[in-house]
């Protein structure tokens, strides 16, 4: 008895299968003639983008529109610099660089960093004394 329901089972088993296979998809004729492989157009590459720099004072800085304003002898300019990940502070007046690209009408800022001082000029240094201490009075 065992037997038979194990032949029977195997022959239900097979049938699911067998029927899982006719219920596919029937691939389509092959052509007489092979297909022509089309070459992709080809991409344009953007034009490349110059950095331009601007050297100025710090003037301001917006944190909700994440702008800054910085000024030279020519005037002053906004940069957008939303794209810069870790931000320097600065004061008004500080003397910054800032790299920039012109992108949809907007300065866009690469890079803001401070100008570093010039080096004091090597030579004889002016060392101010103390003022000597007042003489004690005499009574």
């Amino acid at each position: 008895m065992k037997k038979i329901l194990t032949i029977a089972l195997a022959v239900v088993i097979g049938l699911a299968f067998v029927t899982g296979v006719f219920a596919q998809d029937k691939p389509a004729a092959a052509p007489d003639k092979p297909a022509k492989i089309e070459k992709p157009a080809k991409i344009e590459k953007a034009p490349k983008v110059k950095v331009k720099t601007f050297k100025g004072e710090f003037v301001s800085a917006d944190v909700a529109a994440k702008t800054i304003v910085a000024k030279n002898d020519k005037g002053e300019m906004t940069f957008d610099v939303s794209g810069i990940k870790k931000m320097p502070e600065f004061m008004t007046g500080d003397k910054i660089r800032v790299a920039y690209v012109d992108k949809d009408g907007k300065n866009v800022a690469k890079a803001v960093k401070a100008e570093k001082k010039p080096a004091p000029k090597k030579g004889k240094k002016v060392v101010d004394k103390p003022a000597p201490p007042p003489a004690p009075v005499k009574k």
